[in-house]
């Protein structure tokens, strides 16, 4: 237990802005053996930040005025509290492969782009184009809650009020498990020596896998008592397509994934799992 609890701290430390630090970051150690334990455990970040996300928005839709624009306000800030809280990692990732994939069909050139810490044209296209759309979607789900109870029967809605702050923290849960598959399946082609992202990249254990799946799992599991299985269901379904079109483009096009590529994809399927699920509702 005592292992778990400091590789979830390491993860805190390595995926948000949390500080980990002073006696509780000399008492959780670190090892690239440890970080690369810690991979287990991106799910478990997930849950931190799809609970400040759900919060947010939630204590905003309860202060704000019940009209039509309250849904994409509460979705604006609880966007931001999400990148405040994780230094915009993710969405950093998402630009430089964007960059990278779109600055050049070359592998190696799209290689020597995505270590640019400067963002391009095509990296501030796909960042603006990815927070309208997650802001957008939720915003859209806030919309749809908002018009079912209205209703006198709402069959897809277990427990009322509850649909935005689930959706938002399964997303990020789920997003934060299908790219730990990327490890599983693809080479990492990174520069080895300057990827703080390296150990993690080192080929996951099934053991960290099973790990991770437990904490989807919990975080479905919870999240089906404000949505519907089948909702959940359609909504993992089209997050499990942005897998799978994110490593055919990452195996086509580099032949195997970097730190930015598990970034870039996480954001695809959080996107994809708010999608599924307007979709399916």
């Amino acid at each position: 237990m005592l292992q778990f609890i400091r590789h979830y701290l390491l993860a805190v430390q390595f995926f948000t802005r949390i500080p980990v630090t002073g006696a509780l970051a000399a008492w959780t150690g670190y090892s690239p053996a440890m970080l690369r334990a810690s991979a287990a455990h991106f799910p478990g970040i997930g849950w931190l930040v799809g609970a400040v996300a759900a919060g947010v928005y939630s204590l905003l839709m309860a202060l704000l005025p019940p009209t039509d624009f309250a849904p994409l306000v509460a979705a604006v800030l609880s966007t931001v509290a999400t990148v405040l809280l994780t230094g915009g990692f993710h969405e950093d990732g998402l630009a430089d492969v964007t960059d990278g994939l779109g600055g050049s069909y070359d592998r190696d050139r799209a290689l020597e782009i995505m270590k640019d810490s400067r963002v391009g044209a095509f990296g501030a296209m796909a960042l603006v184009l990815a927070l309208l759309a997650k802001v957008a979607l939720v915003a859209l789900l806030g919309s749809v809650e908002s018009a079912l109870s209205g209703m006198e029967e709402a069959p897809d809605l277990p427990l009322d009020g509850w649909l935005v702050a689930a959706a938002l923290f399964a997303a990020h849960v789920v997003s934060r498990t299908l790219p730990l598959l990327l490890i599983r399946v693809l080479p990492h082609v990174g520069d080895a020596a300057g990827s703080k992202s390296k150990p993690l990249a080192d080929q996951i254990t099934l053991a960290s896998v099973a790990v991770a799946f437990v904490w989807s799992f919990s975080a479905l599991a919870l999240a089906s008592y404000a949505l519907s299985a089948m909702t959940l269901i359609v909504a993992c379904s089209f997050s499990v397509l942005g897998l799978l079109w994110m490593g055919r483009l990452f195996s086509r096009r580099l032949q195997g994934f970097t730190g930015d590529c598990l970034g870039a994809t996480q954001q695809v399927c959080e996107i994809a799992f708010y999608l599924g699920l307007a979709i399916a509702l």
